[in-house]
């Protein structure tokens, strides 16, 4: 999803992983600009990719699995690199579950089996960029 880029800075949530990454921008004012799952090889090009096409102030990353070796690849391989916030995941792949359902909600028959037997019909690593972003606008308010 992809929605024309904003005058305002934005801020680039990554949440990384060894086979795909989740992808999201989000402006200060919570829209979302911009959410995919790509290929972990395809991260860095996507990334080039965003840079050029939105204003991006910041990187907020998860802080889990593969998060040391993903920092410094973002400083390596990013001909401009960016200043990256490292943000706490845990807990976000059972949150980005629910969000699932409130950004994409059931329909017809779907709507009568409860929420957590339905099976989520493709990855969901990009809502967790998303709450990734969410978390630390959160700490800049609290």
């Amino acid at each position: 999803m992809s929605i024309s880029p904003p005058d305002q800075p934005v801020i680039l949530g990554f949440d990384p992983g060894r086979s795909k990454c989740g992808l999201a921008i989000l402006g200060v004012d919570r829209i979302v600009r911009y959410q995919d799952v790509v290929n972990s090889d395809d991260a860095i090009n996507t990334i080039q990719q965003l840079q050029r096409k939105f204003p991006i102030s910041l990187i907020v990353m998860g802080d889990q699995t593969t998060a040391r070796d993903w920092r410094q690849k973002l400083d390596t391989d990013l001909p401009e690199p960016m200043r990256v916030v490292m943000v706490d995941e845990r807990n976000s792949s059972l949150e980005a579950r629910d969000r699932y359902w409130q950004m994409y909600p059931p329909t017809g028959l779907m709507q009568l089996i409860p929420q957590s037997f339905r099976t989520i019909p493709r990855p969901i690593d990009d809502i967790v960029a998303i709450l990734l972003i969410e978390r630390y606008l959160e700490r800049l308010v609290a």
